[in-house]
Order: C-alpha cells, then sequence, then structure tokens
C-alpha cells in the first residue's frame, strides 16, 4: 500500500484531481466528507461543536448550519482551532478506519485540506500538492463558487500559505491552467504512484 497525502489550498483544484486519481484506481479517502458525516445530526461530532458554540450554528432541522459556523470561525483563528480539536479526531479515526480496508497493493490518497497547516505530512510515504497562484485561486472562488472577494480572502488568509504547503511537496501538480493541461499531469502523477504502490 503506499500512502499519499493530496492537499492544496481552497480553490486550487484539488478536488478535481482527487476525481481524477479516484477515476485512474486509487482508493480516495475524503477529509471534507468524512469532516461532514462525523457532524451529522445525531452523532457526538455535532453534539460537541453545539456545546462549544451554542444551538445558533444549527438551521431549523438541527443540522450544522455551515455558513453560521463559517462565518464565526473563519475569522477568528482561536474558534477554528477550538472547531479543529473537536473534528480531527473524529475525522482521523474515521480516515484510519477506511484505510485499513483498502487492499494491499492499493495507492491510498488522503484528500486533506489542511494537511500542511495541521503538521500531518510525516503520516504519508509522499505528498501531492495541487498549486495555483493565489490570484487564480481568489478567481475562482468569487467567478465559479459566488464567495464575496473579502469571505474568499478570509478563508485563503485562514489557510497555510503557497509557501509553505510546497515546502512539505514531494509532488506538485500545477493548476494554474485550464482542465485539459491539469489531467495530462495527474495521468502522469498517477502512473508515478502505480509504480511506487507496486515496489513497495
Amino acid at each position: 500500500m503506499l500512502k499519499v497525502g493530496l492537499t492544496g489550498g481552497i480553490g486550487a483544484g484539488k478536488s478535481e484531481v482527487s476525481r481524477l486519481l479516484a477515476r485512474y484506481g486509487a482508493v480516495v479517502i475524503d477529509a471534507d466528507r468524512i469532516a461532514r458525516e462525523v457532524v451529522e445530526p445525531g452523532t457526538p461530532g455535532l453534539t460537541a461543536v453545539v456545546e462549544a458554540f451554542g444551538p445558533g450554528i444549527l438551521t431549523q432541522d438541527g443540522s450544522l448550519n455551515r455558513p453560521a459556523l463559517g462565518s464565526i470561525v473563519f475569522s477568528d483563528p482561536a474558534r477554528l482551532a477550538t472547531l479543529n480539536n473537536i473534528v480531527h479526531p473524529l475525522v482521523g479515526a474515521r480516515s484510519s478506519e477506511l484505510e485499513r480496508a483498502a487492499a494491499a497493493g492499493a495507492v491510498v490518497v488522503h484528500d486533506v485540506p489542511l494537511l500542511t497547516e495541521n503538521g500531518l505530512a510525516p503520516l504519508y510515504d509522499l505528498v501531492v500538492v495541487v498549486d495555483a497562484k493565489p490570484a487564480i485561486q481568489l478567481d475562482r472562488l468569487v467567478r465559479l463558487r459566488g464567495m464575496t472577494e473579502s469571505d474568499a480572502r478570509a478563508r485563503m488568509d485562514a489557510q497555510a500559505t503557497r509557501e509553505q504547503r510546497l515546502a512539505v511537496a514531494d509532488l506538485v501538480i500545477d493548476n494554474d491552467g485550464p482542465l485539459e493541461d491539469l489531467e495530462s499531469q495527474v495521468r502522469t502523477v498517477w502512473s508515478d504512484l502505480a509504480a511506487r504502490a507496486a515496489a513497495s
């Protein structure tokens, strides 16, 4: 088994790379998806988040109101740390469970947005960083996701810098360009990962 950490700043295109790697045959463990699962209604995770932030972060049906919580934590590093201390251990436990279920020769890709911020690089055999210029990230967040520029900048500022991410990278995928360029790079990276998994 080859354990790969995949990360990139918001708007860099990590989710697209993750989707392509899954299509080529990787076992993808998506930390964001798991982070949503561990705070679904009725979970201990949601109970802990409500205890920390109050019932105002719930919708009328009792589920987590992500925009309301986001507006609290993305402008306050201390509150963000509180949230991370609740959610990250739960995500880590579920990720380990899914990894153990993968086949022995699999390429297991852990799609982890905050890999750099949380010092997780040593957990993986290698780290792949999806990189884009900050101006391109900002444009994608505003144009494609409908964020305001100030909200997009706050989200970007809450993450590691581009330089910090590149410092932990074993492989870098440059996603400043069009989708066709991205696909050819991901195919090349996949060939490398598959070869490493076979050799191990």
